[in-house]
């Protein structure tokens, strides 16, 4: 008799007690939820140029040119903006300029004549341009340099030869769509 009335006594609670009588939901397993990669990068101040060769102001030989320009932050390789700026020409440069492996510095094929001031321009519009990698876009600045009449670098090699550069820093870069046979 005494483990009936335990029995019944202890029915009498889980009946009175509505969270332990009620069974627990079935939640149906649910598949697993993808999630990309996201880095967020904290605000920066605007990349600045750090050095460059030409120098602001310098004198160089004619010739053919590595244009180098070197930031204070890991730079996008992806966005550039040069123009013509005031006070001299724009040089003769290939289209688009390569990111070295320090992440920093960009490298322009270039060819300048004798006697000339060249003057660029970069980020000369309100928007696009050089950028780091949290995407705050560099000062706009111009970079004004000028030629003398001496013998300069008539080759690709002579002129990173001039700019102390290495074949790791040459500045065509090959195209990731070249055909296999193409690569060396």
């Amino acid at each position: 008799m005494t483990m009936r009335l335990a029995l019944g006594a202890a029915a009498l609670c889980l009946a009175a007690s509505p969270a332990l009588a009620a069974p627990a939901p079935v939640i149906p397993p649910q598949p697993p939820t993808t999630v990309s990669s996201l880095t967020v990068y904290p605000k920066t101040d605007p990349p600045k140029i750090v050095s460059s060769y030409p120098a602001a102001g310098a004198v160089v030989a004619p010739g053919v040119l590595v244009l180098k320009v070197t930031f204070d932050q890991k730079m996008l390789k992806t966005g550039f903006a040069f123009a013509a700026g005031p006070g001299g020409q724009m040089p003769a440069c290939l289209k688009t300029p390569r990111l070295l492996n320090d992440d920093k510095t960009f490298v322009l094929l270039c060819t300048i004549g004798a006697n000339s001031s060249y003057s660029i321009a970069i980020n000369p519009g309100p928007q696009g341009g050089f950028a780091n990698v949290g995407e705050t876009r560099a000062e706009p600045t111009t970079l004004a340099f000028a030629t003398n009449a001496d013998p300069g670098p008539t080759d690709l090699a002579a002129a990173m030869k001039a700019e102390k550069l290495t074949d790791v820093d040459e500045p065509i870069q090959e195209s990731e769509f070249a055909p296999p046979a193409a690569r060396p």
